[in-house]
This record gives structure tokens, sequence and C-alpha cells, in this order.
């Protein structure tokens, strides 16, 4: 039986969507990417929300709207996808790598607090594999030493921090609308924004700092020259992908309670094995389940990896845990001691989690998890 990691989940509308943008001949960032903007926002519960090209220029242009650049510092989580640290170095600053909370996995504030320098403009919580960060300690934090807050949501739309979506709590949140995530337009991001100014800057920045977007050029009833009163980058969303994007945003509950009655049955499942470690939620967070984590404990007698091996040859994909940046060498020698962020990446498998796994699938997963482990399911 295979069983895939992951496959994105559509409702049906985005082909006839995408048809009537070709339709109408407008195909770059236009009318359609205005409208997904206004139901994102919506959603999340953001005054404002700027469509980018992904989650990673949104990030970097987040943290250039804060004002981070050459000779800043930036603290992030080293557990987490490369993109967050080269977000950073994109805006020419240096990423500070922090410990985890290992209960959570996410970015310790009592780390993060220890790695602040005179040089520190910003801290970057991530909201990993859906899981909402501590934000209450990050914001007294901020508060404290006079810091820039830009999240990193890329798996978090859909989900709740103290009953609060992710995207209402900050000035700058940053979601990813890549296939692996919980919705998707193919490839595309998008910056949940408190301050209306921020929000317009930032879709000046996105199209070379031009000051007239091509939309307002077409609407206008002269000629309009536009100008560049700084200097940009072109991270346009398309109204193909925006069209794709709305669709998605109209199912989003529906693969939200998916993902959740399949996370759900995977504890019921593995609850009782002694050889791995189901995930725990703390009581603030409700999370969108964009991965299914399971740590791989010493009783198991097999590695994480050597797991996901045996696992593949069994006809079930599954996903290393999330990385750990500074093990690569782009980041060598960029971090101290990290004993969390260095045991969870050896500990956690990512297993197959996605609206259309069937339970026959699932159970086949739990077997061969159990099988390799040599745990006894039900014990």
């Amino acid at each position: 039986m295979d069983v895939p990691f992951a496959k994105p989940w559509f409702g049906g509308g985005e082909t006839e969507a995408v048809g009537e943008v070709l339709a109408s001949g407008w195909l770059t960032q236009g009318p359609r990417v205005e409208e997904f903007e206004r139901a994102f926002a919506a959603r999340v519960g953001a005054p404002e929300a700027v469509a980018t090209t992904n989650c990673t220029t949104a990030l970097q242009l987040s943290l250039y709207v804060s004002g981070v650049g050459p000779g800043d510092e930036v603290i992030v989580p080293s557990l987490s996808f490369i993109a967050t640290a080269n977000a950073v170095w994109q805006c020419g600053a240096t990423p500070i790598f922090a410990d985890i909370d290992p209960a959570t996995c996410n970015l310790d504030p009592a780390s993060a607090e220890r790695a602040i320098t005179r040089r520190t403009k910003a801290i970057m919580p991530v909201h990993q594999v859906g899981l909402p960060a501590d934000m209450d300690a990050f914001a007294l934090l901020a508060d404290r030493h006079g810091l820039a807050i830009v999240e990193d949501a890329a798996c978090a739309i859909g989900a709740e921090h103290q009953g609060r979506p992710i995207g209402s709590l900050g000035n700058l949140t940053c979601f990813s609308l890549h296939p692996r995530k919980v919705i998707t337009c193919g490839e595309g991001g998008m910056i949940a924004v408190s301050d209306p100014l921020v929000a317009e800057r930032l879709r000046r920045l996105r199209q070379h700092a031009m000051d007239k977007s091509a939309l307002d050029r077409h609407a206008a009833d002269r000629v309009v020259v536009e100008h560049y009163p700084e200097r940009g980058w072109n991270a346009r969303m398309t109204d193909l992908q925006a069209a794709v994007g709305l669709k998605q945003l109209e199912v989003l509950e529906t693969i939200l309670a998916e993902r959740r009655r399949l996370a759900e049955r995977y504890n019921e499942l593995l609850g009782g094995m002694p050889t791995v470690e189901t995930p725990k939620d703390p009581d603030y967070a409700r999370r969108t389940w964009q991965s299914y984590p399971v740590r791989v404990l010493a009783e198991a007698g097999v590695s994480a990896a050597d797991l996901m091996d045996a696992l593949l040859h069994d006809g079930v994909a599954t996903r290393r845990g999330i990385m750990a940046i500074h093990h690569e060498v782009s980041y060598a020698n960029c971090a101290g001691p990290l004993p969390h962020t260095d045991k969870a990446a050896e500990e956690f498998v990512l297993l197959p989690l996605f609206p259309g796994l069937t339970e026959e699938q699932q159970d086949h997963v739990v077997d061969r998890v159990g099988a390799w482990t040599g745990a006894v399911i039900g014990a």
C-alpha cells in the first residue's frame, strides 16, 4: 500500500475560477489579488493583508519595513525551514539562533532573551507545523527591549492563540501558500498587517516600489506616469494564483476539520505505543495540524532516520522532522549550544497527514510504525 506524505486538497471550483481569469485577459497582479487580500485579512482578523510571491519574500519585506538592515541581528529558531534564516540574510542582517522549548518545538522566549544584544532589531517566532508560539511572552519581551516582531506563520492559517486567530495578534504575520501548507495556490505568500500605512508601503515595495499600480493606471481616465521613490522588489502574486487562493479559502474550514480528525485518530492509535511520543498542545494553542510530528523514543531501538527508510520500503512516505538550520553547511558555526534543537532534529518524524488520507492508509502507517519500533499496538 502506497501512502504519500502530503497532497493538496481542492474544493472543485478552482478550474472554473482560473478559466474566468484567463477569459478576463488580466493575468498578473490585479483585481483578483485585491479580492484575495480582503478575504484573507477577514479570515485571520487583520485590518489588511498583502499578497506576495511566497512566504520567504513576505518575511523579507516584513523585516525590511521593520527597519532590519545591514549590521542588525534578528533572533530566530534554528529548528525551522531554512527560509526563516535566509530572509534575515537577504536583508543584510544576521540571524541569531536561539533554542526551542522542548515541549512545543517552538522558539523559547527565555532563550531568545538571552540572545539579545545591542544589535538586535527583531525577533521572529515561528508557529512550527501550525502550532502557535507563546506570543504573550514574545510580546512582553519585545516591549521590554524595544524590538519588532515578525511572525513566521507559514503553516498556521487557521491556528489560534488564546482563542484569537494567528494573524490578528501582531503587526506583521507571514503565511505560506505552498502546496505542502494548509491551503495553496501553487506558490504564494500573504502578510497580515495591522497598520494600513505599512500595508500601503508593502504593496509598493513588492512591485519595485512603484507609486502607482498597473490596476490604478489602467483604471485612470488620463495618462498616469509611475515613479519609484525608493528601491523595491518584484514579489507580485498573479491573478491566476489569487483565483485559486480564493477558492481554497472557501474550503479552509473543511480542510482544518479533516486534518484535526485525522490527527486525533493518530493520537488515539499511537497514544499507547511506548516507542513514540505523540504531540501535545499547550492550553493557549489550537494548531492547524499542517503536519503530524512524532518523537521516536530510545525505547524504539531504531533512529528516526532508520525508521523513515524502513517505512519507505513499506510504501509509507514520511519527512524528517523540522530541520536544524545550524546543521547545514551554509550556516555552520553560526550558533552556540542548542541542545533542545539538536535533540529534536534527531528524534522527530513527520507522518502522512492530509485531507484524502483514508483510514485504511492511516491504519497501515500505524501498523508499520509499531512493527519497526517493536511496539505492540494497543498494549
